[in-house]
């Protein structure tokens, strides 16, 4: 029997949603590098090869712009959780959702998929756009949530649950600041290997959850001769507020009366934003740094000394000093500048690499791959700046128990 043939779409809806899927990718794109406040209509048509009041035909402003892009996102992930859900059980959940990741991660580099916005620009949408897109997310949250609803996870608190929710997704969020390093033919081992350090965590036995305590990572100045406050206390609010609201959404004035000091403060410390941003970073990286240095000095092997420093700059990112300013601040920052950034992220990431090696061949650490650890380690950083959102009540000092011990001892873990 023949099957009917398939409805013909007209050509003007074929065409509208051809013109709206090209400008939501565009604005994609833009978003990524530039962020919600460095998006305009007109940037987008340019992109697009129209006039502005074409784009304004599909959304009428901005704001409606962006949030699409991330609705778009959140649709995809969406798509992901509902056919991974139809695996048995959590492993096979688990697996099911890094191979279709990593298959969507391919087509996207092949172009054959649009590209998916980056997540953490969420927060500089204002309202009512922010409530609608926070509130389809955290339902997308709950749903993976689910993965950890199943026997293996029996006796896991929401606390539990919630943190290593937060933990699987921030994976994959990161992977596209490194997937891009390696060609597409490699990413089914790439998935491989991530699914094992996910199951199987780092440590080659059997370990409790005890380490070590390091010293404290940054130290106190006092205020220069002139300033309203020291340098630490003006950057680490500036990191807060940049943090919390993206590079263009941290105003001069906002990060002044975020510590009731004038305007003037600010030009004390610094010429311009950029050039706070970069104070930002040169900071997180010396307090990155000095973990990974002062674990080296334990009198222990490789993988309590990971677990010291991962355990250290956690609890650090919530602080009062914390936290650390998160990657995707890199994206504010001009295309000669950034690529600094860029070589001393991965200055960090071959440190927590060789140390993971070292500890395969002293035989404290499983046999995986380093590079992709590393990579896991630093994505799990960057995501503890963020993990009091999803955690109620959370206390820095059951931080480490809650993110760092599910990585490195395997989220079936209990």
């Amino acid at each position: 029997m023949t099957e009917p043939a398939a409805p013909e779409v007209p050509a003007s809806t074929a065409r509208y949603a051809a013109r709206r899927k090209a400008i939501l990718t565009a604005a994609t794109g833009i978003l990524n590098r530039q962020g919600v406040k460095g998006m305009t209509l007109a940037g987008v048509a340019a992109e697009v090869g129209l006039i502005t009041t074409s784009v304004t035909y599909y959304f009428r402003r901005k704001e409606d712009l962006a949030a699409a892009c991330f609705m778009r996102g959140i649709e995809a992930f969406e798509d992901l959780v509902t056919r991974s859900a139809e695996a048995p059980d959590a492993r096979g959940r688990l697996d099911r959702f890094l191979e279709l990741f990593f298959d969507l991660s391919r087509r996207i580099r092949l172009k054959q998929a649009p590209p998916l916005v980056s997540f953490s620009e969420m927060r500089s949408l204002k309202e009512p756009h922010h409530g609608e897109v926070t509130g389809a997310f955290s339902d997308m949250f709950r749903r993976v949530r689910g993965f950890f609803d199943a026997p293996e996870f029996a006796g896991l608190s929401r606390a539990e649950a919630n943190a290593r929710t937060h933990l699987l997704l921030e994976q994959a969020f990161w992977t596209f600041s490194w997937l891009r390093r390696y060609d597409v033919e490699d990413y089914p081992r790439l998935r491989e290997r991530m699914s094992d350090i996910l199951t199987g965590g780092l440590a080659s036995k059997s370990r409790s959850w005890a380490p070590p305590a390091l010293p404290r990572l940054t130290e106190d100045a006092p205020a220069e001769p002139g300033a309203e406050v020291s340098r630490t206390t003006f950057l680490t609010a500036a990191t807060r507020l940049i943090n919390q609201r993206g590079y263009r959404g941290a105003s001069v004035e906002d990060i002044s009366a975020a510590l009731n000091v004038t305007k003037g403060s600010f030009y004390h410390h610094n010429e311009d934003k950029d050039e706070l941003v970069l104070a930002c970073f040169d900071r997180t990286f010396t307090v990155l740094r000095a973990a990974q240095l002062a674990s080296r000095e334990l009198k222990a092997d490789q993988w309590t000394r990971l677990a010291a420093a991962a355990s250290a700059l956690t609890e650090f990112q919530l602080s009062d000093e914390g936290p650390l300013l998160r990657g995707s601040s890199m994206t504010a920052l001009p295309i000669e500048i950034r690529q600094d950034i860029s070589d001393r992220y991965a200055r960090i990431s071959d440190r927590f690499a060789g140390m993971i090696s070292d500890g395969i061949a002293e035989g404290s650490i499983r046999p995986v791959d380093p590079l992709v650890a590393a990579h896991m380690l630093n994505a799990l950083l960057n995501a503890a700046a963020s993990m009091g959102a999803w955690v109620t009540g959370l206390e820095k000092d059951e931080a480490a128990s809650l993110f760092v011990r599910p990585l490195l001892l395997g989220l079936f873990t209990r």
